[in-house]
């Protein structure tokens, strides 16, 4: 078998005895010369196909074909690696060089090929038509599914070219290396060398690059008010009359906030008595030059607003944006009847997805920045006159609201209770919470402590494990669901499997989802940019759940099952 052995300046390219892609004569080591047209090895070959197969199993959430092709070629180009190293390393204890593959050996790979891709396409069609059944998902191309092998043989192509490209510049350093030094360091030395101008390019100039340019793009819209979006004429309001923050100042997404929420008449159709309006401060980023300034502005429009003479004062950390849901907020001022201020904080021009991967800190500072002024004012009040303090927060929005807390006993001292829907792996207390689940409990849904003060719930409307226990004092509640990849996903899923895989899937997730090294990883993780493309209940849309969830951590009186029903269908309306 044909394979590709590290490069060597001094030594013929390991391309000269690799046949090409068609199966059409090789170059031996004597000739000397490469390949003249795309080639491709045997090993490589068997290690790309055996991943393209394993591209197709299931993974969280329904994949349409351009998608599957991407994941496909990723997988595909990750496999041929695999393939040539390992062949590389059993060539390395058998101490012999490469051979040159016979034309039966490929005619061979050509049909299992066909086989087996055939295969796999088709178990993968059947795989999704059952994720679609179970998300309750209608939409399906077939022509992206029929383009989906044309996608992952480019893309494979070209990964694999980039690759080929990188080596390439790694031998021409080394050649010029051994000038100066011998054989073994001019190795080394080029190819550290080398990886680091590669990582270097990829995070500074491509990844810093993008970021500064999307930065930059989603700026732009942030000047932007929405279609519909009218300023407030009420006091209530940041942005409104008597308000210190002007409305120009508050974002995008601030100014959406603002502007929307139940109004008095609408809370009182809904509780049947009288109502007060809800308060809602917000400040953006052209608020002030940094975080603790902007919570500082925030809060002091909140105390103006009356606020903190409302019973209900809950803190809310946007996502990247500075987008708030507004069934999370809305749910919220619907159960306390309209008595309740809101106040939040923009951190970001870019949207939740990006931020989840580049703006982490930025949550963190946030979400505590918030909290500790909101916290400071609040404690200074005489205790009989406080509100009840409460914390939320949405994907990257829990990941920030946590930060301002040690853990289970901060939460419950200084706050009345929080609800944190679709936290991402990487939250430190989530983890925590859910890494020292009580033994027996499943990952999807664990119990901490007997449930004392932290509980989790894929369906807020049943019973929150553990139902037979009492849940007295403060009520900390994570909404999660058994499909959503943003809960889920982490750089461990290449090499480690994770319980909430191996123990019986949600209700949501199908059974035939396993564990493959690398496999796994690169289809959850496509599975992010399309986690809110789904209905809600599934994936990371959190609506309807608000209502039952902030039910069971504000507990209010005379609400009936009817009243959350009904209420269910008017914050799931799109506003």
């Amino acid at each position: 078998m044909s394979q590709e052995p590290p490069a060597a300046p001094d030594a013929p390219p390991p391309d000269d005895d690799h046949h090409r892609a068609a199966g059409q004569g090789a170059t031996s080591a004597e000739d000397g010369k490469p390949p003249s047209g795309p080639y491709v090895t045997l090993p490589g070959a068997w290690g790309a196909l055996l991943f393209a197969c394993l591209s197709f199993t299931p993974s969280l959430l329904p994949r349409e074909g351009i998608l599957q092709g991407v994941i496909s070629g990723i997988l595909a180009a990750m496999g041929y690696g695999l393939g040539v190293t390992a062949a590389w390393i059993w060539r390395a204890f058998a101490d012999r060089g490469p051979r040159t593959a016979r034309r039966r050996s490929w005619q061979v790979f050509f049909v299992a090929g066909v086989v087996l891709l055939g295969t796999a396409f088709g178990l993968g069609q059947y795989w999704q038509r059952r994720i679609r059944r179970l998300l309750d998902v209608t939409d399906h191309s077939v022509p992206q599914a029929i383009a989906s092998p044309l996608i992952a043989v480019l893309l494979a192509w070209i990964i694999l070219l980039a690759a080929r490209g990188i080596r390439r510049v790694y031998r021409w350093v080394a050649r010029l290396l051994r000038r100066w030094t011998g054989e073994r360091a001019a190795k080394a030395i080029g190819g550290i060398l080398v990886a680091v101008v590669s990582v270097l390019v990829l995070s500074g100039l491509l990844v810093d690059g993008l970021v500064a340019a999307a930065n930059q793009a989603f700026s732009l819209r942030d000047s932007q008010t929405e279609e519909g979006v009218r300023q407030p004429a009420t006091t209530l309001r940041s942005g409104g009359p008597g308000s210190s923050l002007p409305w120009d100042s508050l974002g995008r997404k601030g100014r959406t906030f603002v502007a929307g929420g139940p109004s008095a008449d609408e809370i009182a159709r809904f509780t049947g008595r009288r109502a007060p309006a809800p308060i809602r401060s917000y400040a953006g980023l052209q608020t002030a030059a940094d975080t603790e300034s902007r919570a500082a502005r925030a809060v002091a429009d909140l105390r103006r607003a009356g606020g903190f003479r409302r019973r209900n004062l809950l803190v809310m950390t946007t996502t990247g944006s500075g987008w708030v849901d507004p069934a999370a907020v809305d749910s919220f001022e619907y159960l306390t009847g309209g008595d309740a201020a809101t106040v939040a904080l923009q951190y970001s021009y870019l949207p939740s997805w990006l931020s989840y991967l580049v703006d982490r800190s930025k949550a963190q500072e946030t979400g505590r920045e918030l909290f500790d002024a909101v916290y400071d004012a609040w404690s200074k009040l005489p205790p009989d006159t406080r509100p009840r303090l409460y914390v939320a927060g949405e994907s990257l929005g829990s990941f920030g609201g946590e930060t301002a807390f040690s853990g289970e006993y901060d939460l419950r001292n200084r706050t009345a209770g929080a609800l944190l829907a679709g936290p991402p792996h990487f939250n430190t207390l989530f983890r925590r919470f859910s890494d020292q689940r009580e033994a027996g409990s499943p990952e999807i849904e664990p119990v901490y402590k007997n449930g004392r003060t932290v509980r989790f719930a894929t369906d807020a409307g049943a019973d929150i494990p553990p139902s037979d226990t009492p849940w007295p004092g403060a009520r900390v509640l994570y909404l999660l669901h058994a499909s959503d990849p943003i809960v889920w996903w982490g750089p461990h899923l290449t090499y480690d499997e994770p319980d909430w895989i191996g123990q019986a899937p949600g209700d949501d997730v199908l059974e035939s989802m396993f564990w493959i090294p690398f496999v796994t990883f690169w289809q959850v993780t496509a599975d992010l940019p399309f986690a809110t493309g789904v209905p809600d209940g599934h994936g990371h849309t959190y609506k309807a759940e608000y209502v039952d969830g902030w039910h069971a951590v504000l507990r209010p009186s005379g609400i009936t099952g009817q009243d959350l029903a009904r209420l269910r269908g008017i914050v799931s309306q799109d506003r």
